[in-house]
C-alpha cells in the first residue's frame, strides 16, 4: 500500500509498476476474451465488426448430436478421472507425508513426473501400452490415463494442506479408542478436505482440456469435447466453436471462483486450529 508521505520517485514506481502488470493482465486475457463476443455473433464467420447479436450458435451447439455426444464424453471421463486421481493422489500425499525412507524423494518425483513430462510422449506410450490390450479406443484408457495426467495436482495440495496439519489431533483421537480409519474419517479428512477439492478441480480442469492424449487414445465414440473443437478448426471453423470456448471459459471461471473459496476457508479453519 502507498504511504503517504511516501517520495515522488516511489510514487511513480507504485503507479507504473501496477500500470505494467494491468498491461500484461489484458495481454493475456484479450484472446480469451475476444472469443466470447464472436460466440454471440449472427454472422456465419468468426470476424470483427460482429453483423449482429444472436444465440444461434448455442442453439446449434446444445442441437447437435456430434457435440452432445463430445460433452457427454468429457462428462464420463473427466468426472471419473477427478475421482481416480483423487483416491491415489490423496493415498500416496498421505504416505509421503508421514513416512521416511530411502527413495522418497525419487518416489515423489516420479509421482509428479506427468507435470513435466510433454504431453504428446504421455500420449504415444499410452497408445503404445494400452493398443495390443485392445484398450486403444475405450473410456478405460482416457480415464486411467487423464487420471495420471491429475494426479500430481491432487499430491502437491494436498501435501501442502497436510504440511500445517497438526498431528496431536490424531494421536488424541487414537487415545480415545478411535481406529485409524476412524480417525482419518472423523479428523483427518474434513482438515484436508480444501486440497483434495482444490487439487479434485485442478485434476477435473486437466482432464476436461486434455486433447492431444485423447488423439492417441480415443475413437470416435469417445472424442471429447476439446477434441471435437480441435477437429473442428482444422476442417471446418464455425461459430459453434466460439460458443463451446466460451462455456469452457465460464466453466473455468466457476472453478477459479471455487479454489479462492476454498483458500479462504482452509485459512479460516488453520487459524482455527492454531
Amino acid at each position: 500500500m502507498l504511504q503517504p508521505y511516501a517520495s515522488g520517485i516511489d510514487r511513480s514506481w507504485y503507479w507504473s509498476h501496477r500500470v505494467l502488470c494491468g498491461l500484461i493482465l489484458l495481454f493475456l486475457m484479450l484472446p480469451v476474451l475476444v472469443i466470447i463476443p464472436l460466440s454471440f455473433n449472427s454472422g456465419a464467420f468468426l470476424v470483427y465488426p460482429l453483423q449482429g447479436f444472436s444465440m444461434r450458435w448455442y442453439d446449434t451447439f446444445f442441437s447437435s448430436p456430434e457435440w452432445m455426444r463430445a460433452l457427454r464424453n468429457s462428462m464420463i471421463v473427466s468426472p471419473a478421472a477427478t475421482m481416480v486421481a483423487m483416491f491415489f493422489g490423496t493415498l500416496a500425499s498421505i504416505g509421503l507425508t508421514r513416512a521416511n525412507f530411502p527413495g522418497k524423494g525419487l518416489l515423489t518425483s516420479l509421482l509428479i513426473s506427468p507435470m513435466v513430462v510433454p504431453v504428446v510422449i504421455v500420449g504415444v506410450s499410452s497408445y503404445l501400452f494400452f493398443a495390443p490390450l485392445g484398450l486403444a479406443n475405450s473410456y478405460l484408457a482416457l480415464i486411467l490415463v487423464h487420471a495420471a495426467l491429475g494426479i500430481p495436482f491432487v499430491i502437491i495440495t494436498v501435501t501442502a494442506t497436510l504440511q500445517g496439519y497438526n498431528q496431536n489431533l490424531s494421536r488424541a483421537a487414537a487415545s480415545l479408542g478411535a481406529s485409524p480409519v476412524l480417525t482419518f474419517f472423523r479428523v483427518t479428512l474434513p482438515l484436508i478436505a480444501p486440497g483434495m477439492i482444490s487439487g479434485a478441480l485442478f485434476a477435473f480442469a486437466t482432464s476436461f482440456d486434455e486433447v492431444v492424449v485423447t488423439l492417441y487414445l480415443a475413437g470416435p465414440e469417445q472424442a471429447t469435447l476439446p477434441r471435437v473443437m480441435f477437429s473442428g478448426i482444422r476442417e471446418n471453423i464455425s461459430p459453434t466453436i466460439a460458443a463451446a470456448a466460451t462455456l469452457l471459459i465460464l466453466t473455468s471461471v466457476i472453478m477459479l471462483l471455487t479454489l479462492e473459496w476454498l483458500r479462504g476457508r482452509a485459512e479460516k479453519m488453520k487459524a482455527q486450529t492454531a
